[in-house]
This record gives structure tokens, sequence and C-alpha cells, in this order.
């Protein structure tokens, strides 16, 4: 299902769609979206248990839902806080360029290139059977990593790397997150901060 022109770009992986738009929003939009969000959001940071560790995630997120949507996943349950102002607005635009309709959204601050995020797949049950997420990005540019679930004949699972600027929307339609892993891997020589926010269906 093609969603977008011509002139964006289309990643086909394990029988999956990844649509990519580079210029979803432009460059002064991105940036002043970019300031509002990072200014007034109330970050939170979040910790995790991993094998009886609790630390802290590498990155600040927090949790909007237009219709009070509860969340959890890696075991962190988020709260909802109703959509903002600005929220509600991306919601709409995003919702009107894909197709989709999205009741709520995941916002996650990298800080700089030491905050990431580790391979995984959005596939939580909470967000039912047929999942399509649309993912816009704001501030520095982070590169964007997918990979299948299953490995190929020679036991490896090639990865494509996808550059996400400022302003770009990436949407993963069914059933990317059934098939395929994604990761932002944490790059040393970043200093500068990027927003990104997951804008996804809770049933």
């Amino acid at each position: 299902m093609d969603l977008f022109s011509s002139n964006e770009e289309i990643f086909k992986v394990a029988d999956c769609e990844i649509e990519l738009d580079r210029k979803f929003l432009n460059l002064e939009t991105a940036k002043s979206y970019f300031k509002i969000l990072h200014n007034e959001t109330p970050w939170n940071q979040e910790h995790i248990n991993f094998m009886g560790k609790i630390s802290p995630i590498p990155r600040l997120t927090y949790w909007y839902s237009k219709e009070n949507k509860e969340y959890t996943y890696a075991g962190i349950k988020v709260h909802p806080v109703p959509y903002t102002e600005l929220i509600a607005k991306l919601n709409s635009i995003i919702e009107e360029k894909t197709g989709y309709e999205f009741n709520s959204v995941l916002l996650n601050l990298y800080r700089d290139g030491d905050d990431a995020v580790s391979w995984h797949a959005d596939d939580e049950k909470g967000l039912g059977e047929y999942i399509n997420i649309a993912s816009l990005s704001l501030g520095e540019q982070r590169v964007f990593q997918i990979r299948p679930k299953d490995s190929n004949s020679n036991g490896e699972s090639p990865i494509t790397n996808i550059e996400l600027n400022s302003g770009s929307l990436i949407v993963m339609h069914h059933p990317t997150q059934k098939k395929i892993l994604h990761q932002i891997p944490r790059r040393k020589n970043i200093d500068l901060p990027r927003i990104n926010l997951t804008f996804r269906f809770i049933p």
C-alpha cells in the first residue's frame, strides 16, 4: 500500500514495507516544533529491570494519549496524559498523510549520541493484531537500523541503515512489527539532541 508519492522512499524488507518522507515538515517548522517539545515536555527518566538489576534507560520519554490509553513496553507501564495542542495537530496531519488512525504517542528524547534504543519491535499485546506506526523525527539526524527477525540461509540478518533527518516521517506498515526489528544505535560523535514521536493506535 503506497501512501506516499513517487519522490519518497520505500524500503522493502522481509515482505514488509517501510515508507519514508524526508520532507514531511520543512526545516523551519521542524526546528520550531523541536524547541517547543524539548522545552515544554515534562520528560521522564524510566528504569528497566534486567536480570534483577535496575538501570535507567538511555533516553528520556513521555506518553500522551487522547483516549486515556495506558501502555506497557519493556516492563515499563506509562500512564496517559491528554494531548497538548501541538501533539493533537501533529496527530491530525499524520493521520491525513497516512490514512491511519492514531490515538497515542510515545515521545523519546535522545540527548546526545550516548542515548539509544536497542533492537526491538513494537509488538506489545496492547497494540492489537494489526500494528501501523508513524514515527516523526525532529532535531539531530540519527541512523535508524532495521533487520529481519529471522536470519537468512547463512544465519545472518542483514541490516538496512536509514538516515532520519529533522522533519522526516517514517511509516512502518503491518506486519513490520511482526517480522522486523529496529534500533537507534549509539554514536559517540553526536553532541546534539533528537526527539522522536512514535504515533500508534491502542484498541
